[in-house]
């Protein structure tokens, strides 16, 4: 039997509230209310950058049943910039959503994309790519553009530097000027009765530099909570390992967001770690050079062998271009978006379609399966169909953080059952 949860936090504009949670794994199913509308977690959110998801116009993406999606604070700031957005009246309006949205701080773009960046104790300095004027993105600015923008989960402005770095002084360094921006940012939040302020967990894999910065991040008792700064070239027996044991640190009635991921293998792990929100631009991007999620792993269309292909993308799928003309869909085959991948836009349109799509089915199927208790039975079925049947396929590293939830993929497990397909 699941067992109902009646654990509850509510702040001026979110309610979190689990109403189950797997009685093996870390694993929990909710609801978060947003004032944009309602959202079942566990879920994925599409990244649309620019206030767009690239190939999607926003009816499309609402057709994939996404009700939250992810903007880019660094890029709006520049195009159009807070001015222009101030004139529409927010995200919303520019892009025609009627869901709701999520900002990232800015902060991770001027560490990652541009090379000429320096972190200060003020903020990140940096040169614009468009004219190379000096500029600065500190915590006030940072959420002084999310309150522009009107985003519904605002991000605290952190210190980012990758996991991968040998420099501990600096990662420690990193981590403590994440907890005082954290303080920054509250200070300069305008709107916390319409947009809630998530802070981020730093501290790179020192399991020691993430405790602390829990315990600290908790204190100032944001709505919700990020586990930031992986998805770096870090391993992945590290990254659970962080995942694992930041869910356990942080409270039990919060939401928590791990940043940056999206391979489907990484969010069915990261949820019986204890997660509950992920995004990702890799779906979307990986469409464009003609990849096809489906649960038998990822399928390059481009290949010779799908162009008499006239199968569907993926059999039993329920997206708009998966389901037959008699069912209202498209109808599209394998052979067709061999044929148009290389040569048309309609083939990473169709794609980023069906891939949206199968990682919010995924993410339906992954929460019906917590609500029925039968989680770890469906991470069973799941991974042997991804590495088809072969258990010694399957990766070390899902292996060895499911065991540590009480899951055991290469043991044989009764009453194991393939869940429907949506």
């Amino acid at each position: 039997m699941w067992r109902a949860m009646s654990t509850i936090f509510e702040s001026p504009a979110l309610t979190f509230e689990i109403v189950a949670k797997c009685s093996t794994t870390k694993a929990r199913a909710s609801v978060l209310k947003l004032p944009h509308g309602p959202v079942s977690l566990p879920i994925f959110q599409p990244v649309a950058t620019q206030a767009s998801l690239k190939g999607l116009t926003p009816e499309q993406l609402a057709q994939t049943g996404c009700n939250l999606c992810l903007n880019n604070t660094y890029h709006l700031g520049l195009k159009p910039g807070q001015e222009a957005l101030e004139k529409i009246g927010g995200a919303h309006k520019l892009q025609g959503w009627k869901g709701n949205i999520l900002t990232d701080s800015g902060g991770f773009q001027m560490v990652s994309l541009l090379k000429l960046a320096k972190v200060t104790e003020e903020g990140v300095r940096f040169l614009s790519p468009h004219d190379g004027t000096p500029m600065l993105l500190t915590p006030e600015h940072s959420i002084s553009l999310q309150n522009t923008i009107g985003s519904d989960i605002i991000m605290q402005l952190d210190d980012v530097i990758a996991t991968t770095s040998p420099d501990k002084a600096r990662m420690k360094e990193a981590m403590e000027r994440s907890i005082r921006w954290l303080d920054r940012c509250i200070t300069a939040h305008k709107h916390p009765d319409r947009q809630n302020l998530f802070c981020i967990i730093q501290g790179g894999l020192d399991l020691e530099l993430r405790k602390i910065c829990c315990e600290e991040m908790t204190r100032r008792d944001t709505p919700g909570i990020a586990i930031g700064g992986l998805s770096g070239g870090e391993a992945k027996d590290a990254y659970c390992k962080v995942v694992e044991n930041c869910t356990t640190w942080l409270p039990q009635n919060k939401p928590r967001y791990v940043m940056g991921v999206g391979y489907p293998e990484d969010l069915v792990v990261s949820v019986a770690l204890g997660a509950d929100m992920f995004d990702c631009v890799w779906p979307t991007r990986t469409a464009r050079f003609g990849n096809a999620i489906t649960s038998s792993g990822n399928l390059n269309l481009r290949h010779a062998s799908f162009a008499a292909d006239f199968s569907p993308i993926e059999p039993d799928c329920t997206c708009t271009c998966c389901r037959p003309v008699s069912d209202g869909g498209l109808g599209i085959t394998r052979a067709f978006i061999h044929h148009v991948a290389a040569k048309e836009t309609a083939g990473a349109h169709l794609l980023t379609m069906h891939n949206v799509h199968y990682l919010l089915a995924l993410m339906r199927r992954v929460r019906a399966a917590i609500v029925e208790d039968r989680y770890p039975a469906f991470l069973h079925a799941y991974f042997r169909k991804l590495y088809g049947g072969d258990i010694t396929k399957i990766p070390s590293w899902a292996v060895t953080a499911l065991r540590s939830v009480g899951v055991d993929l290469l043991g044989e497990l009764e009453g194991s059952q393939v869940p429907n397909r949506e």
